[in-house]
């Protein structure tokens, strides 16, 4: 992974939890701030994904429409099964 050094201003209370807590992990300052950031990030990344989806399914229409696919695609398999 390529870094990249950024200069950032952090509350001393929190520079200390953090110092506090990069010891008791065993990794670097550095390192576990990255971590922190990586897990927010993608936290954010996919409750927007499922405001997305939440948003989209919850129009009725468009509800109604994939149910009635999704039965009528369970509709064409035969008594065997679907053949892929």
């Amino acid at each position: 992974m390529h870094t990249q050094k950024v200069a950032i201003t952090i509350p001393k209370e929190l520079i200390t939890m953090i110092d506090d807590m990069s010891k008791k992990e065993g990794i670097s300052r550095s390192k576990l701030i990255s971590i922190i950031l990586r897990e927010k990030l993608t936290f954010e990344r996919n409750r927007h994904i499922k405001d997305a989806y939440d948003q989209t399914f919850s129009d009725e229409a468009i509800r109604e429409e994939q149910l009635n696919f999704a039965m009528w695609f369970e509709g064409l398999g035969t008594e065997e099964g679907q053949e892929w």
